[in-house]
């Protein structure tokens, strides 16, 4: 059959991943070296290349699922980029994506395993290409949503104490929140629950653990409630 786009030019798609983690230290962004030219041996976001045969998102997965092990975790298209000489090779558009997973559940294997590497969001190496820009657009995002949506608890173990959530949200807003005005707003939503447990790892008189009841929240969100979980900064 005759070809309709013969005159148009051959372009690759690229797929990036900036894959954001949580531990009580703060935020974390997974990273690894490349293993090809050019940049071999460089920090990398975890990449690959659009196959014929798959979409955008099942590339993602694929991709993902290569390089780290992960699956079934939040994972999000974020932003095209597609400058003209972003890869010095060919000719090339990337379409990142960024993913949220607890740490706790996934470090080790990430780290022996698959040869990667956690950086705090703060500390980062020199990246290759155009990623830093990528990660810059995916902390914007990730902000954005963490203001408007229980994101961040795709970042946390299924019970986390209060603690631990104002770590949390101080380090995807990158500032200090008032430890008070922070409780009183996060509970004022109605979509934690109170353990009976308490974690006593990092003070004497522990602190409770919480679980977030998502069937709640989507109550809410159904019923037209408006759940803004942008906390007050100091």
């Amino acid at each position: 059959m005759q070809s309709y786009y013969e005159e148009h030019d051959r372009i690759l798609v690229a797929l990036d991943c900036i894959i954001f983690g949580f531990d009580r230290n703060g935020l974390k962004l997974l990273l690894i070296k490349r293993d090809f030219e050019p940049e071999k041996s460089n920090w990398s976001l975890m990449g690959g290349f659009l196959k014929r045969d798959e979409s955008l998102d099942e590339a993602a997965d694929r991709i993902l699922y290569t390089l780290t092990g992960l699956e079934d975790v939040y994972l999000e298209q974020l932003y095209g980029f597609g400058e003209v000489d972003r890869d010095p090779v060919e000719r090339t558009v990337s379409i990142a994506y960024y993913a949220l997973i607890n740490i706790r559940e996934h470090d080790r294997e990430l780290l022996e395993k698959y040869g990667a590497r956690w950086f705090p969001i703060n500390e980062l190496p020199d990246l290759i290409f155009d990623h830093p820009q990528m990660v810059e657009a995916a902390k914007s995002r990730l902000r954005y949503r963490a203001s408007h949506e229980p994101v961040g608890f795709e970042l946390l173990p299924e019970k986390f104490t209060m603690p631990e959530l104002q770590i949390l949200y101080e380090a995807i807003y990158e500032t200090k929140l008032d430890k008070r005005n922070f409780r009183r707003r996060i509970l004022s939503m109605d979509v934690l629950e109170k353990t009976d447990e308490k974690q006593k790892k990092y003070s004497k008189k522990g602190a409770y653990f919480y679980t977030f009841n998502q069937e709640k929240y989507r109550a809410k969100i159904n019923n037209g409630d408006s759940l803004v979980f942008k906390p007050i900064k100091l």
